[in-house]
């Protein structure tokens, strides 16, 4: 079973916006979708070593704010070029108003 890391609160994430957090040296994108929803993906663009917590939120992807590239944050797949390679996805939990993240990857992906 993975190990599940405190990051905030829920309150400190409004609605379509992200914030940075730094777990042991892993920097993650932890994202609050308008449907109320929390997700948590690797702080980086596949692309290029941008932080995608500081691009737009829509629905349930991230965009890069460099150039564009959007993310599934269910998934980590690519929705929009340039990006091609997909970014780590991380597990999430909610427990009593706090949002908790794993740092073992739910896509089976790797950071770079």
């Amino acid at each position: 079973m993975a190990d599940f890391i405190r990051i905030c609160a829920t309150e400190d994430i409004p609605k379509a916006s992200a914030v940075r957090a730094d777990v042991d040296g892993t920097e993650i994108a932890v994202v609050h979708t308008e449907d109320g929803e929390f997700h948590a993906v690797h702080d980086e663009c596949s692309h290029a070593s941008v932080a995608l917590s500081e691009g737009e939120i829509d629905g349930c992807t991230i965009e890069c704010w460099l150039h564009g590239s959007r993310f599934d944050l269910r998934t980590g797949e690519p929705t929009g070029l340039p990006a091609t390679e997909p970014v780590p996805v991380y597990p999430v939990e909610v427990r009593d108003g706090d949002i908790y993240v794993s740092l073992t990857p739910s896509n089976g992906v790797t950071p770079a």
